[in-house]
C-alpha cells in the first residue's frame, strides 16, 4: 500500500515559490468564502510515521490560512478529567463549528494504531476500534462535515535518516524522543495496523490521502492542493444543490395536479383505508394509582434508598444519566424534583434543553449533550434530551426524514458509548392520556404559581398529538436496546409515576454498583 509514498517525491524550489503565493491566495479565497456559507465544518486529520512532517505541515497551513478561523488540536495521554468521561467525549467537545477548519494532529486514530502496533490490543478489538471511528465519522459526514484525512509516510529507512538529522540539530533534537526510536523499532507492526486502518477507515465521506514526507515543498504543496480542491468543490456542490432545489420549487408551484403522497390509498370498492394506529404507548394502562398516605411512605423509603446509592455511587467513581422526556405537563419537573431532593447538590446537575441556540446549530446535532457530560460519580439530569431530534424536530419538519431516520443509529451508538464508560444511564417516558394532559392545561391556567409554564407552544404541540405519540412509538422501537432499555411511566396519576420513577433508578443503582 505505502510503496507509491517511497517514491522520494520532490519538488524544485523554484516551482514551490512559485505555487505558493496562489495556493496561498486560493485557500485564503475559500476559507473566506466557506465562513460566509456556514454550512460545512472541515475536519482535517493528520497521521502517520514518526517524522514525516505532520507537525510541520500543520505549521505551513496555518501560516497560509487565517488563523483566526482555525482550531488546532493535538491529543496526547487523556487527563483526569478526560478519562472521566468515554473516550470521544474530548474528540466531539473539540469540533469546529460550521465554516471554520479544525486541524487533528495524534486524533482518534493515535491510540487505537498504537495499541494494536505494541499487541496491548488484539485483531477483532483494533475492528472495533475502528467500528466505532468509522461510525463517529459517518454522523460527522452526513450532517455536513467535509473529512479530510492525510497519512503522512515515510520509508523505515527515511525515517531513521530523519531522526537522526533532527537529533543532530540543536534547535530542534528535543523533537525527538526514546518513544520515536521505540516506535521505529516497531515499524513494521505499525506499517501493518496502518494498512488495516486504512483499509478499513479509506470511506466515501472520510477519505484518506497517503503523501509521501521526504521533501518538505512537496509534502506541503500536495496537502494545500488536496484541501484547496476539496473545499471548493464541496463549495461548488452546495451550490449547484440550491439552485437544483430553487428550480425544482419553483417547478412545484406551477403545477396543480397531485402527487403519489397527495393520493389516499383505497380498497376495491373506493373507500379509504384506515389502518390501526395502535401505539406502545396506546397499551400502557393509564389507570393506575397509589393513594397520598402510600405515596409519602414510599417516596421517603425511595429518597432514603436514592441518597445512600449516590453517595456509594461518587465514592466508586460511578456516573448517572437520567432522561427525561414525554408530553407537556406529564409530570417531568415533578419526578425530577422529588430525585434531586435526595441527591447532594455538589454532585449533580440538571439540564433542561430547548431550542439549540446559534452555537449549538453551528454543530452536530449531539455535539451540545456530548459536552455536558459530568466527570466520574456525578448525576446528571436531562430534562428533555438528544431525542428531540425523533421527537419534536421530526414533527415539526425541523429534521428532514433522512435526518431524523438515522439519528436512531447515532444515539444507539452515543449511548453504548456511556454505557461501555460504566455510565448507568436510565431513560423515562413519562406518559398521560388527552384528556388529563387538557386538565392539568387548565389547572395550569389558573395557578398563580404554575401559570408560567403554560405556553401558545404547548397548545400548538397539543394539536399534534398523534403525530407525537407516533413518533415516540418509533423512537421506542429503534432505541429501546438491551443495554440502554425505556422506562415507559403511567402518569395520569402522579404519585404512582413519581414512586415508579424512583424504584426503578434505585433497582438500576444497586444493580450496577453490586457489579
Amino acid at each position: 500500500m505505502f510503496r507509491t509514498a517511497e517514491l522520494d517525491q520532490k519538488l524544485p524550489k523554484s516551482e514551490y515559490k512559485q505555487i505558493v503565493p496562489i495556493l496561498r491566495q486560493e485557500l485564503l479565497d475559500l476559507q473566506m468564502e466557506l465562513r460566509s456559507a456556514a454550512r460545512t465544518p472541515v475536519i482535517i486529520v493528520f497521521a502517520g510515521v514518526d517524522g514525516a512532517g505532520k507537525g510541520a505541515t500543520v505549521h505551513v497551513l496555518n501560516e497560509w490560512m487565517d488563523v483566526r478561523w482555525i482550531i488546532n488540536r493535538a491529543y496526547r495521554k487523556p487527563s483526569d478529567e478526560e478519562r472521566e468521561r468515554p473516550e470521544f467525549w474530548r474528540f466531539w467537545r473539540d469540533l469546529p463549528p460550521k465554516g471554520q477548519v479544525g486541524l487533528y494532529l495524534s486524533s482518534w486514530y493515535s491510540r487505537p494504531v498504537l495499541d494494536r502496533a505494541n499487541a496491548i490490543i488484539s485483531g477483532p478489538e483494533f475492528d472495533e476500534r475502528l467500528d466505532r471511528i468509522i461510525a463517529y465519522e459517518n454522523a460527522l459526514a452526513v450532517d455536513g462535515a467535509l473529512i479530510l484525512k492525510f497519512w503522512m509516510h515515510l520509508s523505515q529507512k527515511a525515517q531513521k535518516k530523519r531522526l537522526k538529522s533532527l537529533e543532530r540539530d540543536p534547535l530542534l533534537s528535543w523533537q525527538v524522543t526514546e518513544k520515536d526510536w521505540e516506535h521505529w523499532r516497531l515499524y513494521d507492526r505499525f506499517i501493518e495496523a496502518a494498512e488495516r486502518t486504512i483499509i478499513r477507515t479509506n470511506t466515501g465521506n472520510a477519505p484518506w490521502s497517503i503523501v509521501e514526507g521526504v521533501d518538505p515543498g512537496y509534502r506541503s504543496a500536495t496537502v494545500g492542493t488536496g484541501i484547496r480542491d476539496a473545499i471548493r468543490k464541496r463549495l461548488n456542490d452546495l451550490q449547484r444543490a440550491d439552485a437544483l432545489k430553487t428550480v425544482n420549487n419553483t417547478r412545484g408551484q406551477e403545477t396543480t395536479a397531485p402527487t403519489d403522497q397527495n393520493v389516499p390509498e383505497t380498497d376495491d370498492v373506493g373507500s379509504t383505508i384506515s389502518l390501526p394506529q395502535a401505539t406502545v404507548l396506546s397499551q400502557l394502562d393509564l389507570s393506575q394509582k397509589l393513594n397520598k398516605s402510600d405515596y409519602k411512605v414510599e417516596l421517603k423509603k425511595c429518597q432514603a434508598q436514592l441518597s445512600s446509592l449516590h453517595r456509594r455511587a461518587f465514592e466508586k467513581g460511578v456516573s448517572t444519566i437520567i432522561v427525561f422526556e414525554g408530553p407537556d405537563a406529564a409530570g417531568k419537573g415533578g419526578a425530577i424534583r422529588r430525585i434531586i431532593s435526595a441527591l447532594d447538590p455538589h454532585i449533580y446537575q440538571v439540564l433542561p434543553f430547548a431550542a439549540p441556540t446559534d452555537e449549538e446549530r453551528a454543530q452536530h446535532y449531539l455535539w451540545r449533550f456530548w459536552r455536558r457530560l459530568s466527570r466520574a460519580g456525578h448525576t446528571t439530569v436531562f430534562d428533555r434530551s438528544w431525542y428531540g431530534r425523533v421527537l419534536v424536530e421530526r414533527v415539526e419538519g425541523f429534521a428532514t426524514e433522512k435526518e431524523w431516520r438515522r439519528a436512531y443509529a447515532e444515539i444507539n451508538d452515543f449511548e453504548e458509548q456511556l454505557i461501555e464508560h460504566s455510565i448507568v444511564l436510565m431513560k423515562y417516558w413519562i406518559h398521560i392520556d388527552k384528556d388529563e394532559q387538557l386538565r392539568r392545561f387548565k389547572e395550569r391556567e389558573q395557578t398563580p404559581h404554575k401559570s408560567w409554564k403554560l405556553t401558545d407552544e404547548d397548545w400548538r404541540n397539543r394539536e399534534k398529538w398523534e403525530g407525537y405519540e407516533m413518533a415516540a412509538h418509533d423512537m421506542v422501537q429503534y432505541t429501546s436496546t438491551h443495554v440502554a432499555p425505556w422506562v415507559l411511566v403511567e402518569g395520569n396519576n402522579k404519585q404512582f409515576s413519581r414512586i415508579k420513577v424512583m424504584k426503578t433508578l434505585c433497582e438500576k443503582l444497586e444493580g450496577s454498583l453490586s457489579e
